[in-house]
């Protein structure tokens, strides 16, 4: 079942955030207009709703927000704590918008 497995490597992907440590040195800090700190903990938040039943509309468009605004930061971060934490947050964002995948109109 891909959905079964999409849901284990987000929990997974989850539980190793957790472990992660913000990178310190990054702490109030914004790129190209988006607060690192609260790009984190808005992807955080969604990922744990998607996890405990899903995601609405409002919640699905912010998701996506973020995965746009991550892969608009992440080229920027030379920092390699910095780079890898965001990129760890940004696979997470992605398989959790993998099932919200918008149909091409």
């Amino acid at each position: 079942m891909p959905g079964a497995q999409s849901e284990d490597r987000l929990a997974r992907l989850w539980e190793k955030h957790q472990r992660a440590l913000f990178p310190a040195s990054f702490r109030g800090v914004g790129i190209e207009g988006v607060e690192l700190i609260l790009l984190d903990a808005d992807v955080a938040g969604l990922v744990q709703r998607e996890l405990n039943g899903g995601l609405d509309e409002s919640g699905i468009a912010v998701l996506w927000a973020c995965i746009a605004d991550l892969d608009k930061i992440m080229p920027l971060i030379s920092e390699e704590y910095c780079a890898a934490y965001f990129t760890g947050l940004r696979a997470m964002a992605g398989v959790a918008a993998a099932r919200y995948i918008p149909t091409a109109s």
